[in-house]
């Protein structure tokens, strides 16, 4: 599935935290999003070992979104927080790929593998700049 919890708590926390004027700890970030903080503090470290957003130690600290981070592709973030590169379908990504050998003779994989690269094609176009004007 493209778009797991963990992909969309990190677009959403992305817009919130690129709306703030200061870093935002955990526990502000998961009671405005009404998001488990355990889970969403593996989300901010992933995002924060991916350098997408700096994390602050202190009474003052947590989490902000880099500049850069704005033109970062939807794509690569999705690829941070997920660990790999998000697939829209259980398929494998080439034919010598294939769980069951018989990618070569089936009739669906050369249309699901188009469709993946068109969706990678759009999600490395879209920026979170682009999110944040929606």
């Amino acid at each position: 599935m493209l778009m797991t919890r963990a992909s969309e708590y990190a677009l959403l926390s992305l817009i919130v935290l690129a709306k703030a004027d200061k870093p935002l700890d955990t526990d502000t970030l998961s009671r405005e999003l009404d998001i488990s903080r355990s889970f969403l503090a593996k989300i901010l470290q992933a995002l924060a070992r991916a350098q997408i957003i700096d994390s602050f130690k202190g009474v003052n600290g947590g989490f902000a979104l880099k500049e850069s981070t704005l033109d970062n592709s939807i794509l690569s973030i999705l690829c941070a927080v997920e660990a790999k590169s998000p697939q829209v379908f259980d398929c494998a990504t080439s034919q010598s790929d294939c769980p069951s050998d018989k990618a070569s003779t089936c009739g669906l994989w050369p249309f699901l593998n188009r469709l993946q690269g068109k969706i990678d094609n759009f999600l490395d176009g879209l920026t979170l700049r682009n999110l944040l004007e929606e």
